[in-house]
């Protein structure tokens, strides 16, 4: 038989990662003679969930066994996780589910995990799933992690991508990571766009290497598996203890509710919106961006954060009438902007006085009702003239930079038949 494994919450903001917990679970398994099949997935859930610990990922995987071996299977994931999970975190609750893979639940549960990336979910909509197919789980304190076990082996990836994690040695956690950020950016190079946010190139940040007390020690994002690995093998760091390849709904915009789905915006979930551009982008203390569109859902207020970066000067460059279709999470009632698709730009004209023909300075008013006149050439107009604006704006998309990238937001390059302006 073939048993499906899902796991989340087992990290906090102090350590540990629910890939690494996973890792260890696979390696321990392997070793007592149990077959994983195929790549481990790494499903992100909705980002705006505020009692998220860190990155709201699950993990879950496929072991191969035999009937009898069940209770075994279950017996080992329970002791990697008493070992290693952040127990003792208060906003730490892991939640482990099995799931065989043979079974109806599958289907029931592909709806529930589509949920749990785009909307909020309840652990007791969790824990009825659990109860009506009677599923073995391990349940950790408020056992929150639950929900994302179970999203993590429901949810359909008719879209994906991998990332390739490295782990650091465990006397090494916590401590300052040792990179040589050049080999990131050959790496980077190399690879591009078979991979992508390894690096930014227009802030000079190495993306791939987080800044978390956990135990990644960098991690390669892609489409192309060849191409991660061939990246993987370019960095230059610290020495790795591990690693493990995932296939993942990372960079998919799975998170993003069209606005022809719905019948009303929320705060905690994530969108795309078209709108007119209603009050033009101000600047408030910190440097963030901010502006209003009227959409089929009244006026929504929109951000454009300062982490964005050189995002800002694209958002600071609309004006009243633009046709934009915005992409981004409500929070506050506000869209915090992955990216913008620039539909359509108005036209802009300004009223100016006419310019003498003979020596081609622009003239004076002659007095009021008296139209214009050249001082120098005497000679006469009666009308100001309309001059066109050209906007320092053109019409496509634009996205944040990496580095304030999230991990479900799709990136620019893998998004075909586009126009589109990346930042590299």
């Amino acid at each position: 038989m073939r048993l499906w494994v899902g796991m989340d919450d087992t990290d906090s903001p102090k350590g540990m990662c629910t890939t690494y917990l996973a890792t260890l679970a696979i390696e321990r398994l392997e070793n007592e003679g149990f077959k994983i099949v195929g790549f481990p997935r790494l499903i992100r859930l909705n980002p705006t969930i505020p009692f998220k610990t860190r990155g709201n990922g699950a993990v879950s995987f496929l072991v191969e066994l035999e009937d009898s071996r069940r209770d075994e299977v279950i017996d080992i994931v329970r002791e990697v996780v008493e070992e290693n999970a952040e127990l003792k975190h208060e906003r730490t609750n892991p939640g482990v589910v099995f799931v065989d893979a043979d079974g109806d639940v599958l289907n029931y549960l592909s709806k529930f995990a589509i949920k749990a990336v785009r909307d909020v979910v309840l652990l007791d909509e969790a824990l009825f799933i659990i109860g009506k197919f009677m599923l073995p789980h391990l349940k950790f304190k408020k056992g929150l992690g639950l929900i994302g076990a179970l999203a993590s082996i429901g949810l359909e990836l008719t879209d994906y991508t991998y990332e390739v994690l490295a782990y650091r040695k465990p006397e090494r956690f916590g401590k300052r990571r040792e990179v040589d950020e050049e080999s990131f950016f050959d790496a980077d190079y190399e690879t591009y766009p078979g991979t992508w946010d390894t690096v930014d190139w227009c802030n000079e940040t190495v993306v791939a290497v987080p800044n978390s007390p956990d135990p990644v020690l960098f991690g390669i994002r892609g489409d192309d598996f060849h191409a991660i690995m061939k990246a993987f093998e370019m960095v230059r760091t610290e020495p790795i203890d591990r690693y493990m390849v995932f296939i993942t709904n990372q960079g998919t915009d799975m998170h993003l509710i069209h606005e022809s789905e719905t019948d009303r915006v929320e705060n905690y979930r994530s969108y795309i919106l078209r709108g007119r551009v209603l009050k033009e982008p101000y600047d408030i203390p910190g440097g963030h961006v901010f502006f209003t569109i009227e959409t089929k859902f009244g006026e929504v207020k929109c951000a454009a954060f300062e982490p964005t970066k050189q995002f800002r000067h694209v958002i600071r460059r609309l004006r009243r009438g633009d046709l934009v279709e915005v992409y981004g999470s409500m929070k506050r009632n506000t869209i915090n902007l992955e990216k913008i698709n620039v539909v359509e730009l108005v036209e802009i004209w300004v009223e100016e006085n006419p310019v003498c023909p003979n020596c081609g300075k622009r003239m004076d008013s002659a007095g009021k009702g008296k139209g214009f006149r050249c001082k120098k050439c005497k000679t006469r107009a009666f009308e100001k003239i309309r001059r066109k604006i050209e906007r320092d704006l053109d019409t496509g998309f634009y996205e944040v930079p990496p580095c304030a990238r999230r991990h479900l937001s799709k990136p620019l390059i893998r998004m075909e038949g586009v126009k589109r302006h990346i930042f590299r």
